[in-house]
């Protein structure tokens, strides 16, 4: 991709998004989601041993796993379709930027204005309780960092996947509100319900529930303020039996990014070569 293109499509989005109130509000939510907890007592609570900021923390993933992914798709998947629509697309791509440089110029511009707000509401979190004189889990925040940016991007990587293959705005957040919805089910619910009702081998129902991204986010979660995943049961016993906690923490991290990314490559693949106007 064309250096100079690829920035220029970076700058023109973040400056665009950054005058919106959307974003805005975004960032108040999150950090007033934070503050709130404090005031609340939350840091006071405990659970499995656990308290003060790492159980501030541990609320505070367990409440992005639902919000995030939904709010990632619906925002992203009007990018590449809302411009062909609202005709921004036949001017830009008049201009001397290459198809690559659009496409992952969004994407990463998209990236950050997503990823800020939550890295920042952890490190408010840091230094508020800092400030209260918490003890600060550092493993928790810099490993919740990685897990947060390994899901803003599969999330991104999808959503613009979906953005590319639609025709129009409306189908775009039908199709990730359903894909959203699927995955959430996927999490617990529907996978129970398959294994009783098939009699699928119970190593089989979790071997595909791992390929959820939200489910492993929700065991990366868990398993670093949990080791022994307690919570989960019994399906504790065949994941830390098949992989150590380690390595389930990298494959957390790892496998979402790539996912995201084999999604992107595929949109970038789809647009450079398909009619785009």
């Amino acid at each position: 991709m064309s250096g100079k293109g690829f920035l220029a499509i970076l700058k023109l989005d973040l400056f665009q998004t950054l005058r919106t109130r959307g974003f805005w509000l975004y960032s108040l939510l999150f950090g007033g989601f934070v503050a709130y907890m404090f005031m609340s007592g939350i840091t006071e609570s405990q659970i499995i041993g656990f308290v003060g900021l790492g159980r501030l923390l541990v609320t505070f993933m367990q409440v992005c796993i639902v919000i995030i992914p939904i709010y990632v798709l619906i925002t992203v998947v009007r990018s590449i379709v809302g411009d062909k629509e609202n005709n921004v697309m036949e001017y830009m791509l008049s201009l001397p930027v290459s198809f690559n440089s659009f496409f992952w110029g969004k994407l990463f511009a998209k990236f950050i204005v997503i990823y800020t707000p939550l890295l920042l509401s952890l490190v408010l979190s840091i230094i508020w309780g800092s400030f209260l004189k918490l003890s600060v889990p550092w493993e928790f925040f810099w490993l919740y960092s990685g897990l947060l940016a390994s899901m803003v991007f599969c999330f991104l990587g999808i959503g613009m996947f979906i953005s590319v293959y639609t025709r129009s705005q409306e189908l775009a957040v039908s199709s990730a509100f359903v894909i959203w919805l699927v995955l959430v089910a996927f999490i617990d619910l529907l996978l129970m319900g398959m294994m009783l009702k098939l009699r699928m081998n119970p190593d089989l129902v979790i071997s595909l529930g791992m390929i959820n991204p939200l489910q492993v986010f929700r065991v990366g979660v868990l398993v670093l303020f949990d080791p022994k995943l307690t919570t989960m049961g019994p399906v504790a016993y065949y994941i830390l039996d098949t992989v150590s906690r380690t390595a389930y923490i990298a494959f957390a991290i790892g496998y979402p990014i790539l996912l995201g990314l084999l999604f992107a490559m595929l949109g970038a693949r789809r647009f450079r070569s398909k009619d785009v106007i």
